[in-house]
Parts: structure tokens; C-alpha cells; sequence
């Protein structure tokens, strides 16, 4: 089929306020807010058969072919291409692919370009980048051709593209990419949903109950204000995240008290959202640093840098509270501070900026990815 309309949807970038590495199994409770930096994804006819990739982070464009339902390089330096820049876009696409296929659509010839402000000359900032442009692509391809879904079906079609390369993976990303804004965040059992998909189909799997998995709209905090601070160094979140496993941490003592209080600061937390409670949102955040420290100083993951330190600490000096974002390591920090209190701002900021850490100009999207 051609004629179809060219399509342009971005998804916002996320960050962790609190429960991460909680959130990586089902059911346990994080918040996240989406940030005003976004993946933005274009699709149009390409004017030939197959599908075609490009990237401004990617070297080369990538030339594929549909074969049974997956996507293909068309030569060797296309399947390179494809597995090490695009093979979150490509997961997207087939995810999309099947649900066409399950409606008796065919499988379209697709543009599909991608640029992103997730990045600083390549480098990544931690705001979930490969989450956004799943969530992008998937709207894109869906609205080009002609799905009609709700946020919820494209947030699904994402895990489900997500869960297929990274299992461990929350999906709280994907959440905060779709809905926008603050919002609490359980992940849903993602062997349980990619099992169902297997079964029963695409479909299905937008239909049914997902076992473990809410997402709810949180007001942001009342006279606070969001910084964040850069460290300028990458971090793996899944190689963070794994080096827990190897070292079995997850079913002793240790882990069970890491996810009960986990759980609670973040209840907590979500009630002083909710009631507009600053200085119990301040606490809930410390105890959130304090127990992620807990955690590094057991099992020595290194989530804790000499800057994310330096930068959790020019916070607490102005009465603020900050942590590391996400999974650490490196990446960026958030700090809650006094949104009245100019000259501490500042300070922080000059405090920051001396150890190393860019302070980003750094906004909640209250809007997820755009219809």
C-alpha cells in the first residue's frame, strides 16, 4: 500500500524520583516524571519495498526486508547495522508487525527516521533513551497506518517489544514516556505477558489484565523545585541492575529489606504528593539515598560516584534532598530544593558545576507522547 501519511510522534525522557531497582520485579511501586527532552521518530513510504532506518546517532542508514513477520538487514553490514543502532526500533516495528498481521494487514514498506535529544554529542544523559524511541516508533507506525490505540495498547505494544530484548527490564521509561508527568509506576510480570503474547496472541495481550503492573498521574511537588545535575559519565543500567544477580543478592535478608523499605518510602512519598506535603516528600527522598547507599555499601555495585556523592550533598547543605536517578553508577541526580530560595538554587548549582556535575536545564513534560 502506498499514499500513506507521513507521521511524526515523539515520547519524552524519564527519571527515577524513587524505587528503583524495587521496580525491576513486578508489583513493587516507583515514581518517575518525564522530562522536556525528547526521541522523535518520523515514518513515511520509503518508495521501495522493505524498511529503512536512519538515525542521527547511527553511522549509516540501515536497508531491511520483512521475512516471517521479522525484520532483516539486506546485507551484512545492514544486520551489523540493525542488531548494535536499531534493535529497539526494529523490536518496535515487529511488535507492530504482528499486530497488523493478526488484523490481516500486510506488512508495510516504512522511512523510519530518528533523532534524539536524549543525548549530548552522543553521549547519553540516563534518560531512558531506548524506551523513549520504542515508545515513539511505536506510535509512529501505528498512527501511519492507520491504528487507532489508546496510550495504554502503546504502552503495552512497548513492553512487549522491550520485554523481548531486556527481560529485566521495568518499563517505567515506557510508562513516563506514554503518560507524561509524575506518575507512580508497578511493572507488570514480564515473563507472565511475554507467555500470554506466545499463546494467545498480540490482541489478547491489549486486552487482558496484566498481572502486577498500575500506572497512576501523580500532581508534581508543591514549592519545590527539580534540579538535575549530570555527571557527564554513562551508566548501564542493565549492567547494574544484572550485577545484583551475581552476586545473590535477590532472596536473602538484605533484598527483602531493600524492597519492603523501598516500598514504603515510595507510599510515603506518594502520599506527600498527593497532600502537598513538602518537607514529608524531602524526608521520603533522604531515606531513599540513604537506603540506595545502604544497598551500594552491601553488595559494592557502584552506584554511588564521587560526583552523584558530591552532588547529593551541595542538596542537604541548602536543606534540599537529592539522590542518584535511576539505576546510578554515573548518568544524572535529582535535587528537590526550596523553589523560593534563589540564592540556594544558585549555590547548588556553583556547588555542582565545581565537582564536576552540569547542572541541565531540565523540566517535567506534562504531556507523554503526543497523539
Amino acid at each position: 500500500m502506498t499514499g500513506r501519511p507521513t507521521v511524526v510522534r515523539r515520547a519524552p525522557g524519564k527519571l527515577y524520583v524513587a524505587g528503583e531497582y524495587a521496580v525491576v520485579e513486578p508489583g513493587n511501586p516507583a515514581i518517575l516524571i518525564a522530562v522536556d527532552r525528547y526521541v522523535t521518530v518520523t515514518v513515511s513510504d520509503p518508495g521501495e519495498p522493505g524498511v529503512v532506518l536512519s538515525s542521527d546517532l547511527a553511522a549509516r542508514t540501515a536497508h531491511c526486508r520483512w521475512r516471517d513477520g521479522r525484520l532483516g538487514g539486506s546485507g551484512p553490514q545492514d544486520e551489523e547495522l540493525l542488531r548494535e543502532s536499531f534493535a529497539h526500533v526494529a523490536a518496535a516495528i515487529e511488535i507492530v508487525g504482528r499486530l497488523l498481521a493478526e488484523r490481516d494487514l500486510p506488512a508495510p514498506a516504512l522511512d523510519v527516521s530518528v533523532s534524539s535529544e536524549l543525548h549530548d554529542n552522543g553521549t547519553k544523559f540516563g534518560f531512558g533513551s531506548s524506551g523513549a524511541v520504542v515508545v515513539a516508533t511505536v506510535a509512529a507506525m501505528a498512527a501511519h497506518c492507520g491504528l487507532d490505540l489508546t496510550p495504554d495498547a502503546r504502552y503495552r505494544l512497548a513492553m512487549l517489544a522491550t520485554a523481548g530484548l531486556e527481560p529485566k527490564a521495568s518499563g517505567g521509561d515506557l510508562a513516563a514516556g506514554t503518560w507524561g508527568g509524575w506518575i507512580t509506576y508497578r511493572a507488570p510480570d514480564r515473563a507472565a505477558v511475554l507467555d500470554l503474547t506466545r499463546r494467545t496472541g498480540v490482541e489478547e495481550a491489549l486486552r487482558v489484565p496484566w498481572p502486577g503492573h498500575e500506572v497512576r498521574a501523580l500532581p508534581g511537588p508543591e514549592g519545590l523545585s527539580l534540579e538535575v545535575g549530570w555527571t557527564g559519565t554513562p551508566a548501564s543500567t542493565s549492567s547494574l541492575v544484572s550485577g545484583l544477580d551475581r552476586r545473590t543478592w535477590r532472596g536473602s535478608a538484605s533484598h527483602r529489606r531493600f524492597v519492603e523499605t523501598s516500598n514504603d518510602f515510595v507510599r510515603a512519598s506518594v502520599d506527600a504528593l498527593e497532600g502537598g506535603d513538602r518537607e514529608g516528600l524531602l524526608r521520603q527522598i533522604r531515606r531513599a539515598r540513604q537506603e540506595l547507599a545502604r544497598l551500594d555499601e552491601e553488595v559494592g555495585l557502584g552506584i554511588f560516584t564521587q560526583r552523584l556523592t558530591a552532588l547529593c550533598e551541595a542538596a542537604e547543605a541548602v536543606g534540599g534532598a537529592a539522590k542518584p536517578s535511576g539505576a546510578g553508577g554515573g548518568d544524572c541526580g535529582i535535587a528537590l530544593l526550596d523553589a523560593e530560595a534563589a540564592l540556594d538554587i544558585a549555590q547548588v548549582r556553583k556547588r555542582w558545576t565545581t565537582a564536576g556535575v552540569r547542572p541541565l536545564p531540565i523540566r517535567p513534560a506534562m504531556e507523554g507522547n503526543a497523539e
